[in-house]
Formats: structure tokens, C-alpha cells, sequence
């Protein structure tokens, strides 16, 4: 029986370079960005064959190779252009076609539009024509080498300057050792996946952390994490493993903590009904434009599973303790001031946390899930929630001494 072909890239080898006129020969004119630091662990990018000497400086997360029109490097303070590349179309098809195949999937006419990931948790995206009509794209999601912690980031100026962020960061640190759920939302590289990864890492060691992904991308700093990843169908449409699928299968492994890289369909009913029944200390992403959008988004993700809006509405009051939003705005992210869900009759709405938490302590909360129908400072001080366990004040009202006039 004749051995299986494996799709290799002729530039997977150690120290290997395509032979031929290649991509890296129209590109050699390039300056070659910075090397890693050398105390900053690098990532193998030996598998990008001739954009790994781009992708190799650590300030690096998005290479976009656009068909003939060039390559695009995002350093962390947005796109700009590499004046020096130039390749034909062929070139760059070719390469798409040996990282695709290097991700273990295949690509051609029949399934234009593929996503991988390779070692190191890179992940690449690629389109051919006739899905694009602007030539081959491919897109490329380099993770962090380093796994940054809350006070990196806030030194990087996530939080805010000076004592905001201090208090943004005890905040946060509150919320993680209180086992508040928590919705990381934003634009795509806005940064939800480095603060969620970021947030984890202040988990206690002994809790065990179950993360549900599309394609891996958290690198979180803690000594107990298991990580599942979906998995498209074959060519023969068989084979499927959906997020909503291991959501379910991740309640069976005892999780601490579940996770949810992101919520992009109708796995938001399961991660709802999880985080309503005792799983506190969970956390998911989803993809909205600002704080406001967020239930909107919401309720068009619940459709998707057949949950009407006040079904939404009342699952995500009760299950999500903190929304935090990340905006990207002239190259730099930020977060949000940090919010809650609340229902405004039948609809949910997001409100500021410092509107609930104005004269007590984070630390008084105490708990992940939330039940409140609506906001405390919203309801008149006459229908306040009353302890039925306390006894009625049998003082008539009009009986009570009025002040002089």
C-alpha cells in the first residue's frame, strides 16, 4: 500500500528557503524589521517561509498580504505599507496554498476560504479568487510570545493614565478573585483576547480552567488550563465539531472556570444556561462596535438559538457580572469604563458600574452571577427589594412627626 502524500512546504525545514523565483526573492530588497528581545520568548514563525523575518519582531500581531498589491504590517500602531515587497499573483497563491496545507487543511476553487492555525497558536486566513476579486488575500493573527499580566498592560497604558488605572487594575483583580463572569467585547484586534488571557492568569493555581475556542488563540499564564477547539467539517461535509458541542462537553470535565473564546453564534445559549447554573468565574469575547451595541449583538447571537430577546435579556442580566469594552482608536487600545447588564422593562441595556457600585467596595458584591431585575438606583425608594424575613413597621405613615413648616 502506497504511503500517504503529506503537503509539506518545501520551506518548513529548519534553515530551508524556497527554490526558484519565490515571494522571499521579490522581497529581498525589504529591510528586515527588529528581532525579539532577548528576555521576550519568540514565537516559531519558521512556518511563514518568507514573511517569517516580518513576522519575527516582537511588536508585530497582523500581516495582510493583499494579492499584488502588497504586504501590510500592523506593529501595534496601525497598517502601514512595506514599500519594498512586490510578488506576482502565482507567488502569493502558491504560498497560500503550502500554509493552508501546512495547518493540515486544503484549499483551491471548490473551498476558497480557509482559516488555520500553526504552531505557536499563528493564525492564517486565506481567500483565493473568484471569492476575492482583488487576487489571493492572506491574513495573519501572530499571538503574543509573551504572556502579558494586568500590570503589563497597564504599564502599556490599557487602563488609563495614573491612578485610574490603578484602580481599574485592583478592580479587575476584584472581579477575578470574587468569580464574577466577565464579557470581553470589542473590534476585531482590539486586544480581547490579550486582557481575557491577561485576567486568567490572576486565577488562584489550584482551579482548573476549561477554554472553548474557534481556533486556539489564549495563552494564558496559569499551571492548569485544558484547551478544546472546534473543528470544521471535511470535504465530505462529516465531521464537525461545533462550539456549542464543547461547550456541553466541557461541563462534563469539572471546569472552575469555563471559557469561551468567542461567542459568534448560537453557542451563547449554552454559555447563558453554564454561567446560570453555578459555573462562576467564566468569561467569553464577543464582537461589538461599543458599549451600547453590546445587547444588540446579544439578542441577533440569541435569535441565532432561538431565544427570544426577553429570554436573553434576563439570562444575561443573571449570568454576567462585568462587561468590559476594548476600543481601538489612532493605533491604541483602551478600556472602557467597565459595565453591567440591566433590564429596562423587557430589554436589556448596559449601565456603568460606578452608577451600582457608587459608596460600596467591589469586594462587597461577592458573587459572579446576577439576579437584579433592574438597577438598584433605578427603583423608586418606596419598592426597594424588602427582606421578607424582617417584620412590617406597624407605624402607620401619617402618624409620623412631620418638621415644622
Amino acid at each position: 500500500m502506497p504511503s500517504p502524500f503529506i503537503a509539506v512546504p518545501s520551506y518548513a525545514a529548519q534553515g530551508a528557503a524556497p527554490a526558484g523565483p519565490t515571494l522571499e526573492g521579490a522581497a529581498r530588497d525589504t529591510p528586515s524589521p527588529d528581532a525579539p528581545a532577548p528576555d521576550q520568548p519568540a514565537l516559531d514563525v519558521s512556518g511563514l517561509g518568507p514573511l517569517a523575518r516580518f513576522a519575527a519582531a516582537r511588536q508585530v500581531t497582523d500581516l495582510f498580504v493583499n494579492g499584488e498589491a502588497g504586504l501590510w504590517v500592523d506593529a501595534g500602531h496601525g497598517l502601514v505599507r512595506e514599500p519594498g515587497w512586490a510578488c506576482p499573483e502565482t507567488q502569493v497563491r502558491e504560498l497560500a496554498v503550502r500554509l493552508i496545507a501546512l495547518g493540515g487543511r486544503h484549499i483551491d476553487e471548490a473551498s476558497p476560504c480557509v482559516d488555520v492555525r500553526l504552531s505557536d497558536g499563528i493564525r492564517v486566513h486565506a481567500v483565493l479568487p473568484p471569492a476575492s476579486s482583488t487576487g489571493t488575500l492572506l491574513s495573519i493573527r501572530l499571538p503574543r510570545a509573551a504572556r502579558p499580566s494586568l500590570a503589563a498592560l497597564a504599564e502599556a497604558g490599557l487602563f488609563g493614565p495614573g491612578e485610574e488605572a490603578v484602580s481599574l487594575v485592583q478592580r479587575l483583580r476584584a472581579a477575578v478573585h470574587h468569580r464574577e463572569n466577565l464579557l470581553i467585547t470589542g473590534a476585531a484586534g482590539s486586544g480581547k483576547t490579550t486582557l481575557l488571557a491577561a485576567l486568567l492568569g490572576e486565577a488562584p493555581p489550584g482551579e482548573r480552567i476549561v477554554v472553548i475556542e474557534d481556533v486556539a488563540e489564549l495563552r494564558i499564564d496559569h499551571p492548569h488550563v485544558v484547551a478544546l477547539e472546534s473543528r470544521q467539517a471535511n470535504l465530505e461535509g462529516a465531521g464537525r465539531i461545533g462550539l456549542d458541542s464543547l461547550l456541553r462537553e466541557a461541563l462534563r470535565m469539572r471546569p472552575d472556570r469555563l471559557v469561551l473564546g468567542e461567542c459568534r453564534g448560537g453557542e451563547i445559549r449554552e454559555l447563558l444556561a453554564a454561567l446560570n447554573t453555578g459555573h462562576d468565574g467564566g468569561a467569553g469575547t464577543l464582537h461589538a462596535n461599543s458599549v451600547r451595541d453590546i445587547p444588540a449583538r446579544l439578542e441577533a447571537l440569541g435569535a441565532l438559538a432561538g431565544m427570544s430577546p426577553e429570554a436573553v435579556a434576563r439570562q444575561a442580566v443573571s449570568a454576567i457580572g462585568l462587561v468590559l469594552h476594548l476600543e481601538r482608536r489612532d493605533g491604541l487600545r483602551r478600556l472602557a469604563p467597565p459595565a453591567r447588564f440591566a433590564l429596562d422593562g423587557h430589554r436589556l441595556v448596559t449601565v456603568p458600574v460606578e452608577r451600582e457600585e457608587r459608596g460600596q467596595g467591589a469586594a462587597t458584591r461577592g458573587h459572579g452571577r446576577r439576579a437584579a431585575a433592574a438597577p438598584t438606583d433605578a427603583l423608586p425608594r418606596d419598592t426597594k427589594p424588602r427582606d421578607p424575613a424582617l417584620p412590617r413597621d406597624p407605624t402607620p405613615k401619617d402618624t409620623l412627626p412631620r418638621d415644622p413648616p
